[in-house]
């Protein structure tokens, strides 16, 4: 091997391992101000805000919030297997209240880029690290 060869050679394994390395480094954002910590919160909290759209789409044609996850399929863009709790790596608790609701999603796991997310009527989304989020959780930003 001559030597320009090893000098291309060590500089494309450099450049491998560099570009492996940046793979592996952390989460990428989806958009600007995106508040997630890995692709799984990522879809946590996607899934929170298509919810908290389709209860105030249900809201509005129903004057009242609904009873079930099932009474969302098809408000908004909620669909049947949204119903569905195990979200993965997360699990959904969802609750009626007399004028609202609440929904929880609680990381399988906690560790620093599983955080727990809580939303109710008021549409704010909360969040909490190391425990499930509530109302008086940490609105997120």
């Amino acid at each position: 091997m001559t030597r320009q060869q090893r000098a291309f050679l060590c500089l494309a394994m450099s450049v491998l391992l560099t570009t492996a390395a940046a793979a592996q480094s952390g989460y990428q954002p989806k958009f600007k101000g995106d508040p997630a910590k890995s692709d799984e919160e990522a879809a946590a909290l996607g899934y929170t805000r298509t919810v908290v759209r389709a209860e105030k789409i249900y809201n509005r044609r129903h004057h009242q919030y609904t009873t079930s996850l099932q009474d969302l399929i098809g408000q908004g863009s909620f669909t049947r297997r949204m119903a569905q709790t195990d979200r993965g790596l997360y699990q959904v608790s969802f609750h009626p209240k007399k004028e609202g609701y609440s929904l929880a999603l609680t990381p399988k796991q906690f560790d620093a880029t599983h955080r727990a997310f809580y939303a109710d009527e008021d549409g704010k989304i909360r969040v909490e690290e190391g425990k499930p989020a509530g109302p008086d959780s940490t609105v997120l930003k």
